[in-house]
């Protein structure tokens, strides 16, 4: 099988290299970069390039690119994709990619998942990509109503020989929502709160809290600023409420009013615990 990616920054170029060493998959790449091209082709993790980036004679592509791009891609190359390709997005966000490209896939003749891998570090770039990016991890899909099943299933082992533990299977809509909870509130969070005055004081003071609330800050802006905007009403709804439970601890503080605060504190902890309980499960 030939398996086309596009775009290898951290997480194409993970693909890809994932690909190369853990299947015996024809790799083609391809990125705006000819610095990265000829990296990867340098370090094994394509066999060749995609030539002008086109996905002819790709039997699976993997498009991991800003969510724009990616449509742009879908679009302008949609002539180009042969007929049954299976082509996969990696965006962080899924309904302003699906919901454009579902017609575009069905008049053209290949499929199109969205997919979310559940994986990446702080940094971004084809450098720090890895082929053990996705192991034991979990890649979201979101198929469209009557998505063939037989390919889906072909698709599930197809990742699965890439490290995946688990396909979470969900629509556009859900997971958009969940994203704007799970992931994209704690960057915003992150993002403002190394902000305090105090950070810049920080060393002997803290006991790691300080680094686990700041990690996810060191994000790439352009990406999460597009990622955050094509989610905004559900981001921005997140972001009010949990303005909403601060401003409850704020009033008990101010208040001096322990019973509420014991109990705000004490309703947190047994939700930790839940999540606790439910990751146990699993």
């Amino acid at each position: 099988m030939k398996v086309g990616v596009v775009g290898l920054g951290l997480i194409g170029g993970s693909m890809a290299k994932a690909v190369k060493k853990r299947t015996d998959h024809e790799v083609v790449g391809w990125d705006i970069s000819q610095t990265i091209r000829y990296s990867a082709l340098l370090m094994e993790a394509v066999d060749g390039f995609m030539e002008e980036g086109s996905p002819k004679d790709c039997d699976v592509v993997i498009i991991a690119l800003y969510p724009q791009m990616t449509v742009d891609y879908i679009k302008d190359h949609c002539k180009e994709f042969k007929k049954g390709a299976v082509v996969v997005d990696c965006t962080g966000v899924k309904r302003a990619i699906c919901r454009q490209v579902q017609g575009v896939a069905a008049e053209n003749g290949f499929f199109f998942v969205g997919a979310h891998p559940m994986a990446g570090v702080e940094r971004s770039g084809f450098t720090y990509s890895s082929e053990d990016m996705f192991e034991g991890t979990t890649l979201i899909v979101t198929p469209y109503t009557g998505t063939d099943i037989g390919m889906m299933n072909v698709l599930s082992m197809f990742f699965k020989k890439l490290g995946f533990a688990r396909l979470q299977v969900t629509t556009d809509e859900e997971h958009d929502q969940m994203i704007a909870f799970t992931s994209q509130l704690a960057h915003v969070v992150s993002s403002a709160y190394i902000k305090g005055e105090l950070s810049p004081n920080f060393k002997g003071f803290s006991g790691g809290s300080f680094h686990d609330m700041t990690r996810v800050a060191k994000l790439n802006e352009t990406m999460w600023t597009e990622l955050f905007l094509d989610n905004g009403d559900y981001l921005a709804q997140e972001i009010d409420g949990l303005i909403a439970r601060m401003q409850a601890y704020s009033d008990a503080i101010k208040a001096k009013d322990g019973e509420t605060l014991k109990r705000l504190l004490r309703d947190g902890k047994e939700k930790r615990i839940a999540v606790d309980e439910i990751k146990d499960f699993e």
